[in-house]
């Protein structure tokens, strides 16, 4: 399966978040703990320039706890500002706002130093899409503003909001990038939901995630689906995973379309267990 998905939306936003770059002090980038490679896209560097970029590792209750020690450790290792943050449960909201403070406060001694006062720091949140952005704000806001879904291409526009007395948020579309060099990316960012389904065979996919974890977590299967022992293939995982649910057909033939979406939809939200897919190189 070739997984590839650039919507003409897509374009249009990054191009508005381009010239929107100016009217912020610096990015909140939002990262899916479980993919920090993948959920990175490679044409923001590039376009934001020396802006200050705060890396917010999403979702971190559904990633290997372990490999995300490591993850912050890396990326701190590197100079770069990044923490952990759990938007659905508005945990890592203290840490955050303490970042943004750092990377602002350049910002706010050139104010003061041309004898103005400060002000609200200014930070544009972008990600790829299904990332978390718009969770990410509604836990910093007092009230929930920016609509949120477990599918890409909610938000379409941008919008500023205001996220208590020390930060000004803008929002913006989730980007991808216009091809995937690397089709363990495009899975990757499949498998978290942030690809349109209609670009995908939903089967590959499962049986791409199912030999991952095969490979990764095997225990974490065993446990779940109360297997005796692991199969050979995915495919016959899969098979296992539906007769052990009693996902049946007539003539005992297991449902493997059921079987396919509960894999993915178990891994989506952390029933299945808490993986990182990616190590720090």
């Amino acid at each position: 399966m070739d997984i590839q998905w650039y919507p003409g939306h897509m374009s249009k936003a990054k191009k508005k978040i381009a010239e929107d770059l100016k009217l912020v002090d610096m990015v909140i980038e939002v990262l899916d703990a479980r993919i920090p490679i993948s959920s990175r896209n490679p044409d923001l560097p590039q376009m934001l320039g020396k802006k200050p970029v705060l890396l917010v590792l999403n979702k971190s209750d559904l990633a290997d706890p372990i490999y995300t020690k490591k993850w912050l450790s890396f990326y701190r290792q590197q100079g770069q500002e990044a923490v952990p943050f759990v938007g659905q449960k508005k945990q890592g909201i203290k840490e955050l706002l303490a970042a943004t403070a750092r990377l602002a406060e350049p910002t706010m001694l050139a104010l003061e130093a041309k004898g103005r006062k400060r002000r609200l720091a200014r930070a544009m949140v972008v990600g790829v899409p299904n990332t978390g952005k718009s969770t990410l704000i509604n836990a910093l806001c007092p009230q929930a503003i920016a609509k949120t879904a477990n599918r890409p291409g909610i938000t379409r526009s941008n919008l500023w909001i205001k996220a208590g007395n020390s930060l000004e948020l803008l929002d913006t579309p989730g980007v991808l990038w216009p091809k995937f060099a690397d089709q363990q990316v495009g899975f990757h960012l499949a498998v978290i939901g942030s690809i349109g389904e209609n670009a995908l065979d939903v089967y590959s996919l499962a049986c791409w995630l199912a030999k991952e974890l095969m490979q990764k977590y095997p225990s974490s299967l065993v446990e779940r689906y109360q297997l005796a022992s692991l199969p050979e293939h995915p495919e016959e995982l899969l098979e296992q995973i539906g007769r052990k649910r009693g996902m049946l057909l007539s003539g005992g033939i297991v449902n493997m379309e059921a079987a396919t979406v509960l894999l993915l939809q178990e891994f989506r939200n952390g029933k299945l267990g808490r993986f990182t897919l990616e190590k720090p190189e």
